[in-house]
């Protein structure tokens, strides 16, 4: 699997590459810029792109929006951007396609090395990889919402794990409860918020995101 990397600090950069090497993935390249990530997307044509969201020369959001450009260019490239703070503008901006192939994670995870390679092994399937501090405050967003309000203790816990892109087969794991108790949690949390039902762990993802999402969305637009 073929990643390219754009980090402007050496040492993480360097990091990262090592850590992505040693479990099997192929660096197709290691930028430190915006118009260099741009380039080597264009060119390289990866599997998945890990970028940081602030790259020379702007350091602002230069890094994301080259993905985003690139995803624009190639539809459904994967996509996992490293922030050093929670920004729910970013996560907004990834989702906006309504596709998979993306995730969105705080800069901590990666010393977490078997939490950090899953992240970029479900993007690069297609699938989506949210870190639990985005879930967190977006959840808060949502907690007076009557729909929210319906939802039991357990069924939160379901729904913060299902919206960071866990599959019922890992949730179950974590909540050491039985994949067919997560399926009955997950049909129960779709009924309550009004989102169709869907067997694709990845549109049920979206649509998750997407409902959380939108309580920031109305209250912009109030």
């Amino acid at each position: 699997m073929r990643v390219v990397v754009a980090e402007d600090l050496f040492l993480l950069r360097d990091g990262l590459t090592r850590m992505l090497e040693a479990y099997d993935f192929e660096i197709a390249a290691a930028v430190e810029s915006g118009p260099e990530l741009t380039r080597a997307l264009a060119e390289l044509k990866p599997d998945v792109a890990v970028v940081d969201v602030r790259l020379p020369p702007s350091f602002t959001d230069e890094g994301l929006q080259c993905a985003l450009a690139a995803r624009r260019e190639r539809p459904g490239l994967p996509v996992l951007v490293l922030s050093q703070h929670v920004e729910q503008l970013y996560a907004r901006e990834l989702l906006a396609d309504g596709s998979g192939g993306i995730g969105y994670l705080l800069k901590d995870r990666v010393f977490d090395a078997d939490q950090f390679i899953d992240a970029v092994r479900r993007v690069a399937e297609g699938g989506t990889a949210m870190d639990p501090q985005v879930i967190s405050q977006l959840l808060s967003r949502r907690s007076q919402d009557q729909p929210m309000g319906h939802l039991t203790p357990r069924e939160r816990e379901v729904m913060e794990l299902m919206a960071q892109g866990r599959s019922n087969t890992a949730i179950a794991a974590q909540l050491v409860v039985t994949e067919r108790a997560v399926a009955k949690h997950t049909s129960n949390i779709f009924g309550k918020l009004g989102l169709p039902q869907s067997d694709d762990d990845n549109r049920r993802v979206l649509a998750v995101l997407a409902y959380l999402d939108r309580g920031r969305t109305e209250a912009n637009g109030s």
